[in-house]
């Protein structure tokens, strides 16, 4: 049987808001806290925070890896970014905040990769695909000096190991507005790119391509269908392949507070692209934000569930 697993943060003015979370299901719809709320890992080192997750097994060592945006706004909004989203822009980690575990439940220490070139403002929202060849895709959105950091691209890097990255390239630029938040899947040969335009429109667009490094083009199917949706309010793309077709989850951030977390649009493939939103089908136990979702096992479903996770233990590290 197939479950499914949710790494992801909670949006709270603290920082125990910003670290690493769990959520699990057994169908994709229909999701559970783990250990209790509470974090199941913390960021000790870089801004002290993380947000923006994704989860990835690898391959080529069935090594598990969760890489996440290396920021803290609890810590750093008043500290050292004054109070300004543009300076963290410019200014934020070059880095990205990475752990390992061979089982999902035994994680390492919390490591920074710098994959941020310096001509890169902050490196944000990690995302990561295979490509192909024993290469994993890894991408993620950044302003840079070129512009004066007035739009973000989506730019990648190719890695093996998730400790060596190729120099980073260009996945995805659109040209009359900046583009964040950025998640691909495959389906039937192809690549579909799912990123959150900051304007024409300000909404979720998807991309489709034959290879995982491009070249995108628009799937106006999909722009049909987000048009029903309020504009501006909505970002932080993840999706789930499912018995039925594909669940993706956009994380609402049109009010404050508890009503902010994912909502669902359900459609039967990628291709089709006609998602429709699907409250009434699902249930989550509280506001997940910007997280990514892992196909597991049974066995790793009661694994995680069942296990201790104990963040109080210093002598762990």
């Amino acid at each position: 049987m197939q479950c499914y697993l949710f790494v992801h943060f909670r949006e709270k003015t603290i920082p125990a808001g910003e670290q690493v979370y769990f959520g699990l299901s057994r169908d994709g719809f229909h999701w559970e806290e783990v250990n209790g709320g509470r974090p199941v890992l913390w960021a000790y080192y870089g801004d002290k925070g993380v947000r923006d997750h994704t989860v990835v097994r690898n391959k080529n060592n069935g090594m598990f890896y969760i890489l996440a945006t290396d920021l803290s706004l609890a810590y750093g909004m008043r500290n050292q970014y004054q109070s300004s989203w543009r300076n963290i822009s410019r200014n934020g980690s070059k880095c990205l905040s990475i752990w390992e575990s061979p089982d999902l439940v035994n994680w390492g220490e919390q490591r920074l990769v710098r994959v941020g070139t310096d001509g890169m403002g902050c490196v944000w929202a990690p995302d990561v695909i295979y490509g192909g060849n024993g290469e994993y895709i890894l991408h993620w959105s950044s302003s840079h000096v070129s512009d004066n950091y007035e739009r973000k691209r989506i730019y990648y890097s190719k890695t093996r190991d998730f400790a060596e990255y190729s120099e980073p390239e260009v996945l995805y630029q659109k040209e009359d507005s900046g583009i964040i938040d950025s998640a691909m899947y495959e389906e039937n040969g192809h690549y579909y790119l799912f990123v959150k335009s900051e304007g024409n429109p300000a909404r979720i667009i998807m991309l489709k391509s034959a290879a995982a490094t491009g070249p995108f083009e628009r799937v106006r199917a999909f722009d049909e269908g987000m048009e029903r949706i309020e504009a501006g309010n909505y970002e932080a793309p993840t999706a789930a392949r499912t018995n039925d077709g594909w669940c993706l989850f956009l994380d609402y951030y049109g009010v404050k507070g508890a009503g902010q977390g994912y909502v669902p649009f359900v459609a039967g493939s990628l291709e089709k692209a006609d998602f429709k939103r699907s409250d009434s089908e699902f249930s989550f136990p509280y506001g997940f934000k910007h997280g990514t979702i892992l196909a597991i096992s049974e066995e790793e479903y009661t694994r995680i569930k069942s296990f201790g996770f104990d963040i109080d233990d210093y002598g762990k590290y």
